[in-house]
C-alpha cells in the first residue's frame, strides 16, 4: 500500500461504456476497507519528528510501490541503505512495526461487504500490498474471509494500475471485466479499471458508495442498518 490516510471528499464515479449487468464486486483494501498510514509504524521506531522528516523528504510512495509489485523488503532496505542511508532506520521501522500502520476499518465499508455476502454476491479483493506484509490483513480483519479470493499484488508481482492485474482478478472471479464493479480510492487505479470496461467507482465514503452499488442493482440497503 502506498497512500496515507486522507479525509473524505465528494464521491467521484468514473462512468464506463458498459451497460452489462454487474455480477460481482472487486474491492481495494487500503483506504477502502482498511485505514492505513505509515507514520505511526515509522514513528514507533525512530520517533515522530524523524518519521515525518522521512516521509516528507523521501519518495516513500514510489519506494513502497516496488514492494507492492513484488520486490522483497530485504532488497528494498538494501536500496535505501545505498541511496539514503540516513533513512535506513526509518524504513526498517515501517517493516518492524507494520501492524501500527493499520488503523482499523474504514467506516461503513465492512457493512457493505457483509450485506453483499449475505445476498450471495461474489466479491474479491484486489490490493496493492507486499507479499511479506499482507498476512497482517486477514489476521486482523475477519471481513476478508467473506471475499471469495484476494489478488495480492506482491504475490503475483503485478500492481495496479497495470491492466494485467485487472484481467487476473476477472480470471480468478470467473466473471468478465465488464460485469464486475470495482471500488478503489486511487484515481489512477479507477481510471485503468474503467478503461478495461469495469464499472469503476472512486471511493470516498461508504454512504456514497452504497448509493453507487444500489444504482447497479446490487443488494444493499439504502442506509446502513436499515
Amino acid at each position: 500500500m502506498s497512500r496515507p490516510v486522507v479525509e473524505p471528499v465528494e464521491t467521484v464515479a468514473t462512468p464506463t461504456l458498459s451497460t452489462a449487468a454487474v455480477d460481482g464486486v472487486v474491492w481495494d483494501f487500503g483506504q477502502v476497507l482498511i485505514r492505513w498510514d505509515p507514520l505511526p509504524a515509522i514513528a514507533a521506531g525512530v520517533g515522530d519528528a524523524d518519521a515525518r522528516a522521512f516521509l516528507g523528504s523521501y519518495d516513500f510512495g514510489a519506494w513502497n510501490h516496488l514492494q507492492d509489485a513484488g520486490r522483497t523488503w530485504a532488497e528494498a532496505l538494501r536500496v535505501l541503505e545505498e541511496d539514503m542511508p540516513q533513512w535506513l532506520g526509518a524504513g526498517a521501522a515501517y517493516v518492524d512495526n507494520f501492524s501500527l500502520a493499520l488503523l482499523g476499518p474504514v467506516p461503513g465499508t465492512h457493512d457493505l461487504v457483509r450485506e453483499l455476502a449475505a445476498a450471495g454476491t461474489p466479491q474479491l479483493g484486489l490490493t496493492n500490498w507486499s507479499a511479506e506484509l499482507y498476512p497482517h490483513a486477514p489476521a486482523t480483519y475477519d471481513v476478508i474471509d467473506l471475499l471469495r479470493d484476494v489478488v495480492v499484488s506482491g504475490e503475483v508481482k503485478l500492481a495496479k494500475p497495470d491492466p494485467a492485474i485487472y484481467h487476473l482478478v476477472a480470471e480468478r472471479a470467473g466473471i468478465p471485466l465488464e460485469r464486475l464493479a470495482f471500488v478503489d480510492d486511487s484515481p489512477a487505479n479507477v481510471a485503468a479499471a474503467a478503461e478495461l470496461g469495469m464499472r469503476a467507482f472512486r471511493f470516498t465514503d461508504a454512504q456514497a458508495l452504497r448509493a453507487d452499488l444500489r444504482s447497479l442493482g446490487l443488494a444493499v440497503a439504502a442506509h446502513a442498518g436499515s
